[in-house]
């Protein structure tokens, strides 16, 4: 068989070629390099072995508190699988949960804190769990963005703020003495209001496109699954135009009366009071 180089278009072996100087040193330090690297690594591995599930813990706890969240998964995923049934098992694997959550990896933390709440369901921070699920949700679509363009949040995508809705009422109901309540509650708050608002988007575009039954199923949703927001006399006034224009005065009458008595400052109804008949108008008295 011919020898690799004498196949190459071109090159011609020099006899008594030597490697370069600078070569041959750049050569040796890259092969110093991987050979630490390399030994680095089987160093963690060994420290990780014989490292107890204090040591494992109090390593996780440091890089969380320093926010080295890799460094803290790290340590935590070696203790769930060294010591599965030790005393801080279970306390770990919220921290791991909050790590994966502060590193954007929302499946990973949802999944965890499933696992949990169905593991330890007396746990007595099982509230956090809750707390955190909502949180999780909550950043995923409303964070930066509530804090860019408030106004735009109803915009996005509604399934993850549904899902936070839901986490921060359960905690409310399971935990109401919880000290994460006052925090839930506010979120709650605002969840509330987005939703409502994206709810009378889809009614107002129904609206538009004539189609009067499908405003009206969202305009009512939107008054009984998200009561007392700004959205609700929005949500009136497109009851009232849905049911008139689909002939069901008697609807779209109760849907004006309590329009006119909860909000008599509404635009709508300070526009319905102007608009007064021929006849009216020449009757002089209110």
């Amino acid at each position: 068989m011919q020898p690799l180089h004498r196949f190459r278009s071109g090159s011609r072996r020099v006899k008594g070629a030597r490697w370069p100087r600078v070569g041959l040193l750049a050569l040796l330090s890259i092969v110093l390099v991987a050979t630490m690297g390399v030994s680095g690594c089987r160093k963690d591995r060994d420290v990780d072995r014989d490292s107890s599930a204090d040591q494992l813990y109090e390593r996780g706890k440091r890089s969380l508190d320093k926010g080295s969240w890799e460094s803290a998964i790290a340590s935590y995923k070696a203790l769930q699988t060294r010591y599965p049934f030790g005393r801080y098992t279970e306390q770990s694997m919220l921290d791991l949960a909050y790590c994966y959550f502060k590193r954007g990896q929302r499946e990973e933390a949802l999944s965890l804190l499933d696992r949990f709440i169905r593991t330890y369901p007396a746990h007595p921070n099982v509230d956090y769990a809750y707390y955190l699920k909502g949180l999780v949700n909550y950043e995923q679509n409303v964070g930066f963005l509530e804090q860019l363009m408030p106004g735009r949040v109803q915009d996005r995508d509604q399934t993850t703020l549904q899902d936070a809705f839901l986490d921060f009422n359960e905690l409310m109901r399971r935990f109401p003495d919880s000290r994460y309540v006052p925090d839930a509650r506010q979120r709650m708050v605002f969840l509330r209001n987005s939703l409502a608002a994206y709810e009378m988007i889809v009614a107002e575009y129904y609206l538009g496109r004539k189609a009067y039954i499908a405003a009206a199923n969202r305009a009512r949703y939107a008054l009984e699954v998200y009561p007392e927001t700004p959205m609700t006399p929005e949500a009136l006034i497109v009851l009232h135009k849905a049911y008139t224009e689909l002939d069901l005065p008697v609807l779209a009458d109760s849907s004006m009366v309590v329009l006119e008595l909860n909000f008599p400052d509404n635009y709508y109804v300070q526009g319905r009071k102007k608009k007064r008949s021929w006849a009216d108008r020449l009757w002089p008295f209110d």
